[in-house]
């Protein structure tokens, strides 16, 4: 299943987008083996006073056909990391795409969390988008290795 990451706004590079990348190419190593990846990062740009009904459409228009939808939000469900190993292993056998979209400043508009079939909450703190993309994609590589039975995730 391929998976692609949606986010409003440029990733700079620096010590984020190096993280980012770093789990990115572990997810792809470990997942591929198990049908996961590839992986890539879709960036849409986030222009001020544009608002969120534009970011919306930019994002919805970049999913792939037919793939699952997860919306990264704070009011989303929070779950363990084999949770989302379970969610990922049971998506990876109905499509061949899953897509997770990370809003722009002002968040998601409501048109992509109603298309969503899963809107995830890495908590009730609100991280910055920069951080955010890190953060999943250290979720996905760990959810790999879970479904891969290494040692990487410890319960």
């Amino acid at each position: 299943m391929r998976v692609t990451i949606l986010a409003v706004g440029r990733l700079r590079a620096g010590p984020e987008r190096e993280l980012l990348l770093d789990f990115l190419q572990r997810f792809d190593r470990t997942g591929r083996p198990l049908g996961l990846g590839p992986a890539s990062v879709v960036e849409v740009e986030g222009k001020p006073g544009v608002g969120r009904a534009a970011e919306g459409a930019l994002l919805l228009s970049r999913v792939p056909p037919g793939a699952w939808l997860c919306a990264l939000d704070e009011r989303g469900e929070a779950m363990t990391s084999p949770d989302f190993a379970g969610f990922l292993d049971r998506w990876k056998a109905e499509r061949r795409d899953a897509a997770f979209v990370l809003g722009g400043a002002d968040g998601l508009d409501a048109s992509v969390t109603e298309r969503a079939d899963l809107l995830l909450s890495f908590g009730r703190m609100v991280w910055p988008h920069m951080l955010a993309r890190a953060m999943l994609a250290e979720q996905l590589y760990r959810a790999a290795t879970i479904l891969a039975g290494t040692p990487y995730h410890r319960a």
